[in-house]
């Protein structure tokens, strides 16, 4: 049986990744593993606007923090003892497979099948999928059409999403 010591798992503040998170408790509450918690903040959608407001990278920064606070908080109420927070700058898709693999020495990736950037997706392809192809580990993509209609966020709540939307504008 295959066990898995250290898990990484992507979070972007959507209800799919929330939904993938609670996956990656499951999987790290039965292996008695390390849970690495990332949130990359993807620098080049926001390069541009930058130029006018500084303020934006300082926004992101305060989003992702009190995102992986949630998340932390949340995996010690459940029992896991070993986390780890993670606030990288760049290309998600080039930053998880590579080089958060390298930092954590994680032997699994958990990851939604979708989250925030939609657009993004549409015309260029999935996260999750650039994290399949150049992955040299386990990548477990957590299936998001299929989440329950009851499932509520805690961590990824409208209000911290909403609050982080309302800074920027």
């Amino acid at each position: 049986m295959v066990e898995y010591k250290n898990i990484l798992i992507a979070v972007d503040g959507s209800r799919e990744a929330e939904w993938a998170f609670h996956k990656a408790l499951g999987a790290a509450k039965r292996n008695n593993a390390k849970l690495s918690i990332i949130n990359i903040i993807d620098t080049r959608s926001f390069a541009s606007v930058e130029a006018y407001d500084r303020s934006i990278s300082d926004r992101a920064n305060e989003f992702a923090k009190k995102l992986l606070d949630g998340y932390e908080a949340l995996a010690l109420e459940k029992g896991i003892t070993e986390v780890d927070k993670i606030i990288d700058y760049g290309s998600p898709k080039a930053i998880i497979p590579k080089k958060a693999v390298e930092k954590t020495g994680a032997d699994v990736i958990i990851c939604g099948s979708s989250g925030l950037n939609a657009v993004e997706r549409f015309i260029v392809g999935s996260v999750s999928e650039a994290i399949v192809r150049h992955a040299h580990i386990d990548v477990l993509v957590v299936r998001t059409e299929n989440i329950p209609e009851d499932f509520e966020t805690t961590v990824a709540t409208e209000e911290l999403v909403s609050e982080s939307d309302e800074k920027v504008e």
